[in-house]
């Protein structure tokens, strides 16, 4: 019996979009997956990982702007990590 497998729907999506509108979909999901946990450090090291992932995503071939927003993440994160309480 064949199996399913997610990669023909993560192809077809992925064909109409570039990496970092991709990378930016997952940020945003996952800034909305960490609101709950009501920490500001668990926010900003995510911000952080995205930053830095944003930064590497222009080396594939993502538009140059991807760059500028992986630096302003990293520029605010660690002020948010500093500021954080627990």
């Amino acid at each position: 019996m064949l199996e399913f497998v997610p990669l023909p729907l993560v192809d077809d999506f992925l064909i109409e979009y570039n990496v970092g509108q991709a990378v930016f979909v997952l940020f945003a999901l996952s800034l909305l997956a960490a609101i709950p946990l009501k920490s500001r450090k668990v926010l900003s090291l995510n911000t952080i990982l995205f930053g830095l992932l944003f930064l590497t995503v222009v080396a594939m071939g993502a538009p140059p702007y991807f760059a500028y927003l992986g630096l302003a993440l990293l520029v605010i994160a660690p002020v948010l990590y500093t500021t954080a309480s627990k």
